[in-house]
């Protein structure tokens, strides 16, 4: 393996690494959202929080009292 290959080796583990570390950091934002909706927050108070759109929010954590 060359110099170039190396590198191409190790930017590929470490795009692997930190996407798990995204996902597990996007799970528990998602899960944090839903509880916060449970709760009774509101996606746009959370939006505020995020920095996400009120309708991204509301996508990911509807309203409890509609879903049941």
């Amino acid at each position: 393996m060359d110099d170039l290959d190396t590198r191409i080796a190790a930017a590929a583990k470490k795009r692997s690494r930190l996407e798990a570390s995204f996902k597990e950091a996007d799970e528990a934002l998602r899960s944090l959202l839903v509880e916060g909706r449970a709760e009774g927050k509101g996606p746009s108070h959370m939006a505020k929080l995020t920095g996400f759109t009120r309708e991204w929010v509301a996508k990911i954590a509807p309203d409890p009292k509609r879903s049941a």
